[in-house]
Parts: C-alpha cells; sequence; structure tokens
C-alpha cells in the first residue's frame, strides 16, 4: 500500500521530488565525490610512483569503484538515505512504503546510477525521471524506492489529531506488533488529510482502514466509535508506547543497570474532542459494552511521593486523574 488513492483522484502518499531539486542535489553530491575523487587519486598517484603500469590501473580502477561507487552507497546506508546533495536541498530516499531504505536498495540505486548517471552523463536518468509519474529513476524503479520531500512550506506540515479523551487508553491491550509499516503510513496520511477530503469519502476510506486494522490485531473495532476516532485512538496507542520504550530506554541509560528511580508519563492528549480541521469525533458518551479488553494493570492509578512524618498529601482525597493510556515500565 504504496498509494492510498481517494475517489476524487486524491493521492494521499508522500511527496515526490521533482526533477530541478533533484538535479541539484545530484550536482552538489557530484562535485563532493569528484573532490574527494581527485585528491584521493593525486596522493595514490604520487604513492605508488614506483610501480608499474599494471598495478597503476589496478589501483585506479579500485579507487574509482570506492569512490564513486562504493562512497555514496555507503552514506546513503548509514544516513538512511540523506546524502550531501540531499540533505541541503531537504530531500531522502525513502522505501515505495515510506520506510528508510537498507543497504540493498542503496546498492540498487548506487549500481544503476554507475549507468544512468556516469556513464551517460545523466541523460537516462533525466529521461526516466520526466517519463516516470513519480519522478524515479531507473534506480528507483528497480530498488523499489522513492525520492521524496522532507522540509515542507510554513504552514504545510501536518500533524496527526489527537483521539477523543474518552479513548485514550482503551487500546492499551490491544496487540500491534503485526501492523505492518505501510498500514501505519496510509492510517497517518489519511489523519493528518482528512479535513481535506469529502465527507463521505472520507468515511469511506477511514472505515476500510479501520477493516484493515482490525484484521492485522484481531480484535474488531468497537460498536459505535467512528472510525476515524477509532484509527486516531489506536495510532495515538502506538505513540505512547514508542514513547514509553523510549523513555524507559533513556532513564536504564541514564541510572545504569540496577538504576530505579520515579516514572512520569508523557502529558496527555490534546484538544478535546477535536479532529483534524477542529471536525468532533462524535459523542463523548462512552458507546455500548463491545469495547476492547484492557488489562486491569495497565492504568494504576498514581501514587503520591510519602510523607516521612505520616501527613497525609494535600489533595489526596481529590478525584483522580483521568488515566493517559501510558504502563509504567516493570
Amino acid at each position: 500500500m504504496s498509494e492510498l488513492v481517494t475517489g476524487d483522484a486524491v493521492v494521499l502518499g508522500l511527496r515526490p521530488a521533482k526533477l530541478p531539486s533533484r538535479a541539484l542535489a545530484l550536482a552538489i553530491d557530484l562535485v563532493a565525490v569528484g573532490t574527494v575523487f581527485v585528491l584521493v587519486s593525486v596522493g595514490l598517484t604520487m604513492a605508488t610512483a614506483a610501480l608499474d603500469g599494471a598495478a597503476s590501473a589496478a589501483i585506479s580502477v579500485a579507487t574509482f569503484l570506492l569512490v564513486l561507487v562504493g562512497a555514496p552507497i555507503a552514506v546513503e546506508t548509514l544516513s538512511h538515505g540523506r546524502s550531501l546533495g540531499k540533505l541541503a536541498c531537504g530531500l531522502r530516499v525513502v522505501r515505495d512504503d515510506g520506510g528508510p531504505i537498507r543497504f540493498r536498495h542503496a546498492l540498487v540505486r548506487g549500481a544503476m546510477g554507475v549507468v544512468e548517471i556516469l556513464m551517460t552523463l545523466g541523460v537516462v536518468a533525466s529521461v526516466a525521471s520526466l517519463v516516470s509519474a513519480r519522478g524515479r529513476r531507473l534506480g528507483d524503479v528497480f530498488a523499489g524506492t522513492l525520492v521524496v520531500r522532507e522540509r515542507l512550506p510554513a504552514g504545510r506540515a501536518a500533524t496527526v489529531p489527537p483521539p477523543p479523551p474518552w479513548l485514550v487508553g482503551r487500546f492499551a491491550g490491544l496487540d500491534l506488533s503485526a501492523v505492518p509499516d505501510e498500514l501505519w503510513l496510509a492510517v497517518r496520511q489519511y489523519l493528518t488529510r482528512m479535513h481535506q477530503l469529502d465527507p463521505d469519502v472520507g468515511g469511506t476510506m477511514a472505515g476500510r482502514l479501520a477493516g484493515e486494522l482490525a484484521g492485522w490485531t484481531g480484535v474488531p473495532a468497537p460498536v459505535g466509535v467512528p472510525a476515524a476516532a477509532y484509527l486516531a485512538a489506536v495510532v495515538n496507542e502506538r505513540q505512547a508506547r514508542d514513547a514509553h520504550r523510549m523513555f524507559a530506554a533513556s532513564r536504564t541509560s541514564a541510572d545504569g543497570p540496577g538504576g530505579t528511580g520515579p516514572w512520569t508519563g508523557p502529558s496527555g492528549p490534546g484538544p478535546a474532542g477535536a479532529g483534524a480541521g477542529g471536525q468532533p469525533w462524535g459523542s463523548a458518551a462512552v458507546p455500548g459494552d463491545s469495547a476492547v479488553p484492557v488489562a486491569p494493570s495497565a492504568h494504576p492509578a498514581p501514587v503520591a511521593p510519602a510523607r516521612s512524618e505520616g501527613v497525609a498529601a494535600p489533595g489526596a482525597d481529590r478525584a483522580r486523574p483521568p488515566a493517559t493510556g501510558f504502563a509504567p515500565p516493570a
């Protein structure tokens, strides 16, 4: 699911980079790699002046392969698709599903780049980018990658809207490990742009995505919960788990292997009951009895700090704050 097309032919996908920005990024990369190649070649020529012609030719070929072919592959692999030129132009190479590239993707792109960029002076790559609907050259087609824009104009960056408060933490017991990355990408793209869609088209897409998500988790969406709110709540749960893992890892590294300390979760959700574009999610009443089962220990009550003189903590008789959906580390 690399693209999600609505009935109005609106593609909820990544923003492919155009040929001018890609050409500028490639020019910067070629200047940088060419400078390194010249410096390395001059240094090796001076160091191997006493060798015969065959040895010098072998060293020249090895230098060409290592610097002009191997260096770009290594840079794209280590930087997850952001070379020097792409970093300067705000571009990045990603997989078709929007995930970061790996070594095999960079290897195919680099090998094809020798033919369509170096040997043909970029003519083949330019023609392929102009013909492709998403501006992909042959290396991108064979590697299954896409060059996208990372930096968007001010005011156009979209964020996933928070779920309604009565759904926060409702899906803490849901198993999300089997959900593929491309489905998460499609759900996120829908949530960030659903206010731009026709209500009927958006409702149909939300229902389809909710059905696919329920199929991967094995638990159907609760009856009476709007599909868009269900998607936002599940995405919020996944983000909460990721933040929990990162927070636990940072505390472990800070306190040492046996370090312990109080844990406080991140802040709760955003504006109550509001979706993208200020549209309400729906009724704030908790629907039906067909809710997803939640483990009893998923939302423990906050524990007040101990008092050394037996004095009750201030505000102990007040109502407990609402659960946030975060589970403290064991």
